[in-house]
């Protein structure tokens, strides 16, 4: 078991990686022990000339100062949670949109905390909540080069050990201490990624799950007090939400 006190960076979990079949790719790894964002450090990595496009890459670090969810707000990295941003080459897969792509990532990570008897769900479009409170979150984006996608990419937080504010919740606290180690929790968020592009094949079967563990079945529309009901996910990944005879689509990544 290693505590997130013995966290030295990239090398043990490469040498995890390499002595586990959890992972079916090839992984490319760099890390740092602090950094401003996981997100930043991931897009100059895209932008080296000398890039190799053919394998997924993934920048991790102990401790972000500023990290970055939805719509710019800031995301809380302390030490003791699993911080990261991956790539996924598009030149095998067919372009989705980001809001399938983050559905695909949400539903296989959601599995993976379930796997271990922890209930979880989905607050569309990017959270992940145990007992009502925020345990993961996650920002999808595709790169494009012209009108070419690139690369599929997603900037995940999982609080594991570290300290939460009043509404998050860390697996420490729905674990047992030897399930709650930042490394493996690193490889089970790589491994949904890797599943999360498997189940783009399936779009179905993504909203099927996505439904399944949504968080609730009404919702206030942003900027009004009106209350939709959710009827449930299109093929895209959005909310499809009405209210009396009026039906609308939602899409907020």
């Amino acid at each position: 078991m290693w505590h997130s006190s013995s966290w030295t960076g990239a090398a043990h979990i490469t040498h995890l990686i390499r002595n586990t079949d959890l992972l079916k790719s090839t992984w490319e790894l760099r890390w740092k022990p602090v950094c401003g964002s996981t997100e930043i450090e991931l897009s100059r990595w895209l932008k080296s000339k000398s890039l190799l496009r053919s394998n997924p890459k993934v920048f991790l670090t102990r401790r972000q100062s500023y990290g970055k969810g939805q719509r710019g707000r800031r995301w809380i990295s302390p030490s003791g949670g699993v911080w990261l941003s991956a790539a996924l080459p598009c030149n095998s897969l067919q372009p989705f949109s980001e809001s399938l792509f983050g559905l695909a990532v949400a539903v296989a990570l959601a599995n993976r905390i379930e796997n271990c008897s922890v209930p979880v769900q989905i607050k569309w479009p990017n959270d992940l909540f145990v007992n009502h409170r925020k345990i993961a979150g996650l920002l999808p984006r595709i790169i494009y080069r012209g009108q070419e996608p690139t690369f599929m990419c997603v900037g995940i937080g999982l609080n594991v050990w570290n300290r939460v504010p009043h509404e998050g919740i860390a697996l420490r606290e729905v674990f047992r201490r030897s399930k709650c180690s930042t490394y493996r929790w690193s490889l089970e968020v790589l491994a949904a990624i890797e599943r999360a592009a498997r189940l783009l094949e399936n779009p179905g079967l993504i909203c099927k799950e996505g439904e399944r563990m949504l968080w609730a079945r009404k919702i206030t529309k942003p900027g009004s007090d009106k209350i939709w009901d959710i009827e449930g996910l299109d093929l895209k990944g959005q909310l499809v939400v009405t209210r009396g005879i009026k039906k609308e689509i939602w899409n907020r990544w």
